[in-house]
């Protein structure tokens, strides 16, 4: 599937979200609701294999589904949803009829548009929103992979925008990854077509107060916000007083107009029919609630909503004023169950580094044998040591870098907590793990080295970082080489972060600048002030770049010392970096130590390296190396589980979901009797 270009955003007078900036919007509500009521047969839907296609009823009886559109508008709402939630070919597909799918997305447009234009008046037009349902294949779980979704949503957005809807209504989506899915299928289809239109995307939270795979609220407003929507909401899963909480995050963190539709209460069956306990009058005072004190910009109903809860929802809604929102968004990237702010307020942001192929024999090995459980505890492992973000580099030598990165993602994404770091020189690897993540990711790293012209390895991975709503990593290498003064390397930054915000659309906030530590260990004259320009650079970085994030691969500052001496040499370097202002560095977690740790001299020794503090008769760098002669460090981080008694190690294999040694466990405990 093609990378796409920059998204294009709608004009700031396109008609739906001026309208929407002037005062709420009512949506209708239920469709298949308010289809059983009309007491449709297996007639109307052309056989008995066919009913319940409601999507179908726009071709074997369109009179049923303007009268459906009809009922709404006749009390007033604002917005009705085209009969399409199911309309692409993977739904189609199990109902033998996949090839109707642009056929019934175009013609359940062309119907609600007839309709709605002769509501409109020129006070009180009438708009009408593409649904895009999510379908039923979980692509984090790998039931369906992210490029066919997505191509099959993309034919359904086509059709209803050549059906004349207003904006393409991404709903009810229960994973990230769809809904990344469906929005760039909106993205590229109106390219195709040449007309650009709101996207407004809604996600669905369960009664656990998080999204079906455990999402939170945070993660999605973190993930989808960076891909062209305009406008983020809820639907669906739950009655409006289970949306009161995620709708106050919404309204305290989200930057674009909210919306709301929720069902008619939590459902019950009642006679064999599902049955929604929440009358009009219930419907309508949470909806005027949610415009008053959080500033929801559209409502309307979902599941069990009827044109009598939609009439008393324009009632009440019309007499209360829309309270004005001051949302704070916290820049962040996120895993597909809960966000991670770029900024801790202890310490740095710490990437662990042991999930790299070229820095980990251990990760190495495992990766070249197919040992995929020992790959994802070595990433538990080094969350349980304190990393926020993991480095995943699968880059090696003779290995297929996309079937790895596949096999590994595919895992990664729902079995690791944090957000993902993707390392890899490779754009096709890049994309094989970024069609995994629902979650926000990193990509690391791009530089200015081949220029930045169409088909270099920079606008591939800046097009990625769009496309997937990405951040970057983005290092001080230019056409000329590595940067090595503070002011080559603020220029280096300043050009990159430039052409990342201004071409391909990013948020500086997105782009996180590596002033390149180099070695401090290597004894050669040009590298003495090497700490000194870097530490510098991060200091100008953070002053004349406003937004951007800084990161440093931390372990390149002691590149061949004895690992003794690299961790006291790394700690001191972290803490001088992060005074100097650095967001996050790429670090063995458990390896840092506290400075008041470190013995007095060795801090001194480390410090005097830093910032070449030579004389004719001392050398910091010979002082170093002959304090840690014969020196070995000891990771006391976390304890051998294999050290444990059978059935504490048992229990905690099965607690922190430790594969690696569980089955072996398991035969020894039934031969013990252990129950």
């Amino acid at each position: 599937m093609s990378t796409l270009p920059p998204f294009k955003r709608p004009s700031v007078s396109d008609p739906y979200l001026a309208a929407l900036a002037q005062r709420a919007l009512i949506f209708d509500g239920a469709t298949g609701t308010n289809l059983q009521l009309q007491n449709l047969t297996a007639a109307d839907f052309g056989s008995d294999d066919l009913e319940g296609c409601n999507e179908l009823l726009v071709l074997t009886r369109p009179d049923a589904i303007e009268r459906l559109h009809r009922s709404f508008l006749d009390v007033g709402v604002d917005v009705i949803e085209t009969n399409s939630f199911g309309s692409f070919s993977l739904v189609l597909s199990e109902y033998g009829i996949a090839e109707k799918a642009h056929e019934l997305a175009l013609t359940s447009a062309q119907i609600a548009r007839r309709v709605a234009d002769e509501y409109s008046t020129s006070n009180s037009p009438k708009f009408v929103a593409g649904s895009i349902g999510p379908g039923t294949k979980f692509p984090t779980l790998g039931q369906i992979s992210y490029d066919e979704l997505s191509a099959s949503y993309e034919e359904l957005a086509y059709g209803l925008l050549e059906g004349g809807v207003d904006l393409l209504l991404v709903e009810t989506m229960f994973d990230l990854l769809s809904g990344k899915a469906a929005i760039n299928a909106c993205h590229r289809a109106m390219a195709r077509h040449g007309r650009i239109v709101p996207i407004q995307a809604q996600v669905t939270i369960e009664l656990t107060g998080r999204m079906l795979p455990g999402t939170e609220i945070g993660s999605a407003i973190t993930s989808l916000l960076p891909l062209g929507i305009d406008v983020l909401g809820l639907n669906c899963a739950t009655g409006p007083v289970e949306m009161h909480e995620p709708l106050r995050q919404l309204s305290d963190t989200t930057p674009v107009p909210l919306a709301c539709l929720p069902n008619a209460g939590l459902p019950s069956v009642v006679d064999g029919k599902m049955h929604y306990d929440l009358t009009p009058d219930g419907l309508a005072e949470h909806l005027a609630r949610f415009v008053a004190d959080y500033g929801v910009a559209a409502v309307g109903g979902c599941c069990g909503t009827t044109p009598e809860h939609l009439a008393r929802v324009v009632e009440e809604v019309g007499k209360v004023t829309r309270a004005e929102r001051n949302p704070v968004f916290e820049p962040s990237v996120s895993s597909i169950y809960s966000s991670t702010s770029y900024h801790q307020d202890r310490s740095v942001l710490l990437v662990g580094e042991r999930t790299n192929a070229n820095g980990s024999k251990k990760f190495r090995e495992a990766m070249l044998d197919g040992d995929w459980d020992t790959c994802v505890d070595m990433a538990r492992d080094q969350i349980k040591e304190g990393a926020h973000i993991l480095d995943v580099c699968v880059d090696y030598t003779g290995a297929d870098g996309i079937a790895d990165m596949d096999a590994l993602m595919s895992r990664l994404a729902t079995q690791a907590s944090v957000p993902i770091m993707v390392d890899t020189t490779e754009i096709a690897t890049a994309r094989a793990a970024l069609t995994w993540l629902g979650g926000k990711a990193i990509l690391n790293s791009v530089n200015l080295e081949e220029g930045e012209g169409p088909g270099t390895r920079l606008d591939g991975f800046l097009s990625l970082a769009a496309e997937f709503g990405s951040a970057v990593v983005a290092t001080c290498i230019d056409e000329v080489g590595q940067a090595r003064t503070a002011e080559w390397k603020v220029r280096a930054a300043t050009n990159i972060t430039n052409l990342a915000v201004e071409k391909y659309g990013l948020d500086p906030r997105d782009i996180l600048i590596d002033p390149l530590a180099l070695p401090l260990s290597t004894g050669m004259e040009e590298s003495r002030r090497d700490g000194i320009e870097t530490l510098e650079a991060i200091r100008r970085i953070k002053a004349e770049l406003p937004g951007v994030q800084t990161i440093l691969g931390l372990s390149n500052v002691s590149f061949g010392l004895n690992p003794a001496a690299r961790q006291a040499l790394n700690s001191v370097f972290l803490h001088e970096a992060s005074q100097a202002g650095l967001d996050s560095a790429i670090v063995h977690a458990s390896k840092i130590v506290p400075l008041a740790r470190i013995d007095d001299a060795v801090r001194t020794t480390c410090l005097d390296l830093i910032y070449d503090r030579r004389t004719e008769e001392y050398d910091p760098l010979r002082k170093l190396i002959d304090l840690f002669e014969g020196v070995k460090v000891t990771d006391t981080s976390k304890s051998n589980l294999d050290d444990l008694p059978l059935r504490d190690r048992l229990r905690r294999r099965i607690i922190d979901g430790v594969r690696t040694g569980l089955e072996a466990d398991l035969n020894a405990a039934m031969d013990e009797g252990i129950k």
